[in-house]
């Protein structure tokens, strides 16, 4: 479902984007991080009618921008011994090891070993970390992928880890491909295996109706929880907007 024109309106200081696609019903949704709000709306519905919907959902908007703004945020990493990194969830130190040799992450306990020569780059650092994040989120999600194939029935043809600004994942019906956002990786193994699974669904039903979610509660029955704790977990320096 391509989106078909963007626009954007004010109401009550709050600026709204419009997406106008083909689709039969109105939604408003408000988003991380810092609680843009977004109207995707049928071809037909004019401003004045998409005002109107806003108008009526003002208190809850407001209250979800003010939940987004006390969300917990991560100062820009710089890749030295003692900062705080997070792999599944768990939060981890970082312990900058100089050698000469093969740059490489080790997971120690509650640590990560982050092994470069001295000279090495902030760039460069983060680099060999997102390299082993990358490595480490296709294990975790091939397993993944391989468990639901089995439940649900349906056939993953081919699927990809790649960074992403505006989804935490997302699937081509037609192909039965899959991308994950490579940022998974810091969140728990429950939010991985929900991404995971909501794309899957997607292969049955393309749209976020009634009957998708109620696909969603019958293979993972408390799906909402785990969006919302996904949601909610702390946003590294680097942010984006999330759809789920």
């Amino acid at each position: 479902m391509n989106t078909v024109s963007h626009s954007l309106i004010c109401v009550n200081d709050i600026e709204i984007q419009i997406d106008r696609k083909d689709i039969k019903n109105l939604h408003v949704g408000v988003y991380p991080p810092h609680g843009k709000v977004r109207v995707a709306s049928p071809l037909h519905i004019d401003d004045e009618a998409v005002r109107l919907a806003i108008i009526s959902k003002l208190s809850w908007i407001k209250k979800q921008k003010l939940s987004f703004d006390e969300q917990p945020r991560q100062t820009k990493r710089e890749m030295l011994s003692g900062e705080s990194h997070y792999f599944l969830g768990k939060r981890y130190l970082l312990d900058v090891i100089y050698r000469s040799g093969k740059h490489e992450i080790i997971k120690k306990h509650s640590k990560l070993q982050l092994y470069v020569r001295a000279n090495t780059t902030v760039e460069k650092r983060q680099l060999v970390l997102n390299e082993w994040y990358r490595k480490e989120l296709k294990k975790e999600a091939s397993k993944l992928i391989s468990k639901w194939e089995g439940i649900l029935g349906v056939l993953v043809d081919s699927w990809e880890i790649k960074r992403m600004r505006t989804k935490w994942g997302s699937c081509n019906n037609a192909s039965k491909k899959i991308l994950l956002n490579l940022e998974l990786v810091k969140k728990p193994i429950e939010c991985v295996e929900y991404i995971i699974v909501h794309e899957m669904i997607h292969f049955y039903e393309r749209h976020h109706n009634d009957n998708f979610k109620n696909l969603m509660d019958r293979y993972i029955p408390n799906w909402k929880h785990t969006r919302e704790l996904l949601n909610r977990s702390i946003l590294g320096f680097e942010e984006w907007d999330r759809y789920y």
